[in-house]
C-alpha cells in the first residue's frame, strides 16, 4: 500500500507541539503569515488552500493571507516560494503538478522540487473528472469518444498548462481510449470555464471542487471520473467504460522554503491534522471532494518522491521529454 493511500485511509492525529523560535524573530508566529497559491483564484487549488489556511489561522492565532501567483502550471508561484526566507512567514501550496510532474516537462525549471523546499504536509487529494461544455456535443462518455474518433484532432481539450498532471493524464487518456484531440493550455481552471461555455474549447480533465456546481446546474456535462465522488456521485468511473488503470488523483500539499526549522514544520502539520482529520474540518474538505491526508513532513517528502518516479515512468511510455 502506498504512503499516500495509507494516509488517505488512516491518517494519524498527532499531539500539537510548540515550535521553536524562528531565527531572529522570537517565538513563532508573531505576525501574519503569507501563503502563496500558484494558480488563479476560483479553481480547486485556490478553494482548498483558502479552507486549509483559514483553519490554520484559527489554530495558530495569526492571519494567514492568501497570495495568488499563477503562471506556467504552478511553477511561477513555486519559484516565488523557493526564493522566500525560511522563517515560517511564507508558506506555499504545492500540487501534483508543481512538484513531481513539472520536471518531466521543463529542463529549465527554476527550482528543485526536492532541495528548494521544506515539505510540511499533504492536505488531501481529489479525483479527476472529464467535463465538457455545450460544444462537446455528446450526452455521455461513449458518445463523446465516438465523436472524437470520427473527428481526429478536431475536438479541443483544455489544460491548466503543459507542466501539469492534468495534461499528462489527458495524454494518457488519448492513448488508452485510442483517440486524438487538440490541446489548448491555460493558466488555471478558472480561466478554462468561460471558454468551455462559449465553445472555444470542448472538454477538460478537471478536479471537482470548483466545477461540480456547474455540472449540477447543467452548464457542463461530466462524462467520467477517476474515483467515486461526493460532489458528483452519479458520474460513472472511467473503469466502467473499459479504461482500465485510469484512476489517478490530484493532491494539494503545503511547503515552505528550504531551511524552515523542523519544529515549525511539525507544528503546522500537527495543527492541520488536528483541524482536518476529524470533525467539522474533515467534513468541510470531504464536501469539496478532497480526502484529508495530513502525513508528517518526512512521509510527505516520500510521497512526492514516489509520485515523481511514477509520473516519469508514464511520461516515458508516452515518449514525453523535457523541453
Amino acid at each position: 500500500m502506498s504512503l499516500l493511500r495509507r494516509h488517505l485511509m488512516l491518517g494519524a492525529l498527532a499531539t500539537p507541539a510548540l515550535a521553536q523560535p524562528a531565527p531572529g524573530d522570537g517565538p513563532w508566529p508573531q505576525r501574519p503569515i503569507r501563503c502563496i497559491v500558484p494558480l488563479p483564484p476560483g479553481g480547486g487549488t485556490d478553494l482548498t488552500a483558502r479552507v486549509a489556511m483559514r483553519r490554520l489561522s484559527e489554530a495558530l492565532g495569526q492571519p494567514v493571507v492568501i497570495e495568488n501567483r499563477p503562471g506556467a502550471g504552478g511553477t511561477v508561484g513555486s519559484e516565488a516560494l523557493a526564493r522566500a526566507a525560511p522563517d515560517g512567514y511564507t508558506l506555499g501550496i504545492a500540487t501534483s503538478s508543481s512538484h513531481p510532474v513539472a520536471p518531466i516537462f521543463r529542463r529549465d525549471l527554476p527550482y528543485d522540487p526536492v532541495t528548494s523546499f521544506t515539505p510540511i504536509t499533504l492536505i488531501g487529494s481529489t479525483p479527476y473528472v472529464l467535463i465538457g461544455g455545450p460544444s462537446a456535443q455528446a450526452a455521455d462518455f461513449p458518445a463523446l469518444i465516438a465523436r472524437i474518433r470520427a473527428n481526429p484532432g478536431q475536438v479541443i481539450y483544455a489544460t491548466a498548462g503543459v507542466t501539469t498532471l492534468g495534461y499528462l493524464l489527458t495524454r494518457q487518456l488519448e492513448l488508452l481510449a485510442g483517440i486524438e484531440m487538440r490541446h489548448v493550455p491555460y493558466r488555471g481552471s478558472s480561466q478554462v470555464y468561460p471558454d468551455l461555455l462559449n465553445g472555444t474549447v470542448n472538454v477538460y480533465l478537471d478536479n471537482p471542487p470548483a466545477s461540480a456546481a456547474m455540472v449540477r446546474d447543467g452548464r457542463f456535462t461530466a462524462y467520467a471520473i477517476t474515483r467515486p465522488s461526493v460532489m458528483l456521485p452519479q458520474v460513472p468511473l472511467f473503469s466502467n467504460f473499459g479504461i482500465a488503470g485510469f484512476d489517478a488523483a490530484f493532491w494539494y500539499g503545503l511547503m515552505a522554503p528550504a531551511g524552515l526549522p523542523p519544529a515549525i514544520a511539525e507544528r503546522i502539520q500537527q495543527a492541520l491534522a488536528g483541524a482536518f482529520l476529524s470533525g467539522p474540518g474533515r467534513a468541510e474538505l470531504e464536501a469539496m471532494d478532497v480526502i484529508p491526508a495530513m502525513p508528517t513532513p518526512a512521509d510527505f517528502s516520500r510521497i512526492v518522491a514516489d509520485d515523481a518516479r511514477k509520473w516519469r515512468a508514464l511520461a516515458d511510455r508516452l515518449n514525453i521529454q523535457p523541453e
